[in-house]
């Protein structure tokens, strides 16, 4: 498969795209996890 031909799930969804959309829409589940226990323990101290 060349890099220029586009590939689809099942139902016809752009997986690049997809793949692009998550890297712009900010911090992750488990980001957000982490950066909240860190903050916890800062005012902990």
């Amino acid at each position: 498969m060349s890099s220029t031909q586009k590939r689809y799930t099942n139902v016809g969804t752009d997986i690049e795209e997809v793949k692009r959309l998550n890297t712009q829409s900010g911090l992750s589940y488990n980001e957000v996890k982490l950066l909240l226990a860190q903050q916890y323990l800062m005012q902990k101290k």
